[in-house]
């Protein structure tokens, strides 16, 4: 009796042993290839019906200490998400294992992951595959893989697959701009776990600037005793900060020593990032000739600019031999810190005033036979592109570099549109492209009344899904010299790491697929379904990424004849549950799904949201369109708009859409150096007891606020009486701002009105100021 009640005891824990063995070697939930979100896409995924379990007790199996580093990342995770310490073991186990194993066949950033039910084998030819097929596992891991404190009752379990994945281009950047706004080395660091986690493998630092100098050179240590700090005018736009005054002390700045070089060099290899340095030559240089004014042609002390500068002139003086003695000792302790193959020397947006007239820089275009300063910024970059050659690196530049002729051995970085890079290509030069228009990640990405502040421009994360480094124009001899591409996140508008962060993403994630993945292989509704689940990871991480993509936004269209009003609403991602309210509906009970655009024809109030798990969430849109008593009259311009802002043209003023403060936006009609002077012609007698004009203040780009208003009425249309006028000073403002002049009056009748709109003509640095009107309401 007993031997049987033994026999069914242990008959039980078999059978328990094998529930618990079946349970780790089963799915919670059967998956598909939908819920697989891996970003960047890999090349070619076969998904099995098994999978992978990890417990604590599961093993990495790492026989070359050089792949450590990849499986650090690994290890880290799960110590800090479960709080397991995985272990490292130089003997293959024989189950319950992640394993490294080298493949010669495999190109340089190529790796092959296969998961089976009994353990994972990564294959690759470098430390980089086996970094990213390490990135890829983790993204197969759920999302609390990310967490930075131990999560219990999570199955880490992962989906059997077999993935075979390679990179699309070489080069895969960000560049950041640590002059503008300094960041220290912790962010950078971070900065470059994240490219790492992307599978970008290229950090630019842009170290040098007007603004700052930012890493210590020992031969020249005023580079930075001085250079690296300017007067903190935080509080002011940035393109409308005063000209620092020589006795008030320098409070904002910092700068990287050359330890905090090493170390951050030194990680970013243990992640399988190469670190680009940036020393900008010949112009953007202003901290270095605050710090050395001999090395300009005008030798005159100078101070570090806290804002924007323009023009740049205090270049360096391109005649002296002592410029390029002082450049080569530069250059000599920044390439004996960075190893990278490509060493930066910026060469854009030089403004030759000074060597047009300099004894030194004639003499030297007298010597070298050039005809031109553009033939002088040539023989410059020529010159350093040589010492750099000579010391086995490769010089790398603007695309402003292609002026005056290239430097045989320089590669060329487009950013003004893809014109450079055609013309490097098509001269056999390598080319990186990074368009201003795809990506540059100081643009706004969503609507700017929104938005924190940015340079200007719109690039939102699905139009940088839509970058290709190589143009349809291009010959396949030129496609083989594009290395890839690059963001750029310049920092004039970017004080704190938060705000960088928020620049950063989801954009980089979009950049990524579009560097990374086979462009036959992507398309942005397939992508925009995988890049939901990867905001979850970055909150996990801690990322303050931009949700600027949830955001309802709306496209109108005015019927000039009926004045019917047709709003569409959307936003970045397909198939969103927008549903709206008209008026005093409430939309959280009464909200109608959106399906088609909406049509009003009277005053009307817009509230829109997009709605999860049949809830309201995100930010709300709401938008009033008011009809007034000159909407669709006639309009008649005293002083005509400009150009370069027509808004809709004569009727912008009385058509009811109101402009953004994205004032690139269509809506908005401008004057620089000019009042405004119009007249609405009502047709018909018609009582009225007030007048409001819209404006908008963006001193950064020298748009003001009108310092006097005036309406004026006629019941002829000849003879016109002021029945109103606002005075408004000029003040520093480092907002964008959006406002309504309101004068009221008493109730009359009038078949015109007349609006005046003083312009402040002139910015406090001389330049001309724009005057921004919109619409203007009469009631």
């Amino acid at each position: 009796m007993k031997t049987k009640i033994n026999w069914a005891l242990k008959s039980l824990i078999i059978l328990f042993a094998l529930c618990c063995l079946g349970c780790q070697n089963k799915a919670s939930n059967p998956i598909t290839e939908k819920d697989i979100h891996i970003i960047p896409k890999p090349k070619d995924l076969k998904l099995g019906s098994g999978h992978f379990v990890f417990t604590e007790k599961t093993k990495l199996y790492v026989p070359n200490n050089d792949h450590l580093g990849a499986a650090d990342v690994l290890l880290n995770r799960f110590k800090n998400a479960a709080n397991w310490d995985l272990e490292v073991v130089k003997d293959l186990p024989s189950t319950n294992f992640i394993q490294f194993k080298n493949n010669g066949n495999l190109d340089h950033e190529a790796y092959t992951l296969n998961v089976n039910n009994t353990h994972v084998t990564i294959e690759a030819n470098s430390f980089s595959g086996f970094s990213y097929g390490i990135q890829t596992l983790r993204q197969l891991l759920p999302s609390e893989i990310e967490s930075q404190q131990p999560i219990e009752s999570v199955v880490w379990e992962v989906p059997q697959v077999m993935i075979t994945d390679s990179p699309r281009f070489k080069w895969r950047g960000l560049m950041l701009d640590v002059s503008r706004h300094f960041f220290q080395k912790e962010y950078i660091m971070e900065t470059i776990d994240r490219l790492a986690y992307h599978k970008m493998n290229t950090l630019h630092l842009h170290l040098v600037d007007d603004q700052g100098w930012r890493i210590e050179i020992k031969k020249y240590p005023k580079l930075t005793d001085i250079g690296a700090y300017r007067v903190d005018q935080e509080d002011k736009p940035w393109n409308a900060r005063p000209p620092q005054k020589e006795e008030v002390n320098n409070l904002y700045g910092g700068y990287f020593t050359q330890e905090d070089i090493k170390d951050i060099v030194a990680y970013a290899e243990r992640r399988g990032v190469n670190v680009v340095p940036e020393i900008e030559m010949p112009a953007h240089v202003t901290s270095a000739i605050a710090s050395y004014p001999e090395f300009s042609c005008l030798e005159e002390p100078v101070t570090v600019p806290s804002g924007g500068l323009w023009p740049i002139t205090d270049i360096y003086c391109a005649g002296k031999e002592s410029t390029f003695e002082f450049l080569e000792n530069v250059l000599t302790e920044v390439m004996a810190l960075f190893p990278s193959k490509y060493i930066h020397v910026g060469g854009d947006e030089a403004t030759k005033t000074n060597w047009k007239t300099c004894k030194h820089c004639q003499k030297r275009m007298q010597l070298e036979g050039l005809k031109n300063v553009e033939e002088l910024q040539s023989y410059f970059i020529k010159r350093m592109e040589r010492f750099i050659s000579s010391k086995g690196r490769i010089l790398i530049g603007w695309d402003e570099i292609l002026e005056g002729g290239l430097a045989p051995g320089a590669t060329v970085m487009s950013w003004r549109g893809v014109k450079g890079g055609l013309e490097a290509s098509s001269e056999g030069h390598d080319v990186v492209m990074t368009p201003g228009t795809h990506c540059y990640f100081d643009h706004y990405q969503g609507p700017m009344d929104t938005e924190p502040k940015a340079w200007g421009g719109f690039t939102p994360v699905s139009k940088v899904y839509e970058f290709d480094p190589v143009v349809d124009s291009m010959t396949q001899a030129q496609a083989e010299h594009v290395l890839g591409g690059q963001a750029n996140l310049w920092a004039e508008y970017i004080p704190t790491t938060a705000h960088s962060e928020y620049m950063i993403f989801p954009r980089l994630a979009a950049l990524s697929e579009t560097l990374w993945s086979p462009k036959t292989n992507r398309s942005w509704a397939e992508f925009s379904s995988r890049l939901v689940p990867l905001f979850k990871r970055y909150e996990y991480q801690g990322i303050n990424y931009a949700r600027s993509a949830y955001a309802i936004t709306a496209e109108t269209e005015v019927n000039d004849s009926t004045h019917v009003i047709t709003v569409a609403l959307k936003t970045e991602f397909p198939d969103t549950d927008i549903r709206y309210a008209l008026n005093d509906d409430h939309l959280e009970t009464s909200g109608t799904s959106y399906t088609m655009p909406i049509e009003i024809d009277s005053t009307t109030t817009i509230r829109a949201s997009r709605y999860d798990h049949n809830a309201p969430v995100g930010q709300v849109f709401n938008k009033t369109f008011n009809y007034h008593k000159a909407v669709g009259k006639p309009v008649t311009y005293n002083t005509l708009y400009s150009n370069s802002y027509q808004g809709k043209g004569a009727n912008n003023m009385v058509n009811i859409v109101r402009g953004t403060k994205n004032f690139h936006d269509g809506q908005w009609q401008a004057w620089i150096g000019n009042n405004m002077d119009l007249v609405i012609d009502l047709e018909s007698s018609t009582e009225l007891s007030e007048v409001t004009i819209g404006t908008m203040e963006n001193q950064g780009p020298s748009i003001y606020f009108p310092t006097q208003i005036e309406v004026l009425l006629s019941t002829d249309g000849k003879s016109f009486s002021s029945v109103g006028k606002i005075d408004r000073p000029f003040k520093v403002n480092p907002t964008i701002e959006l406002k309504d002049f309101t004068i009221r009056f008493n109730k009359q009748q009038a078949t015109h009105v007349q609006v005046k709109a003083v312009s402040l003509k002139k910015t406090p640095s001389g330049g001309g100021a724009w005057l921004f009107v919109d619409e203007i309401v009469v009631n």
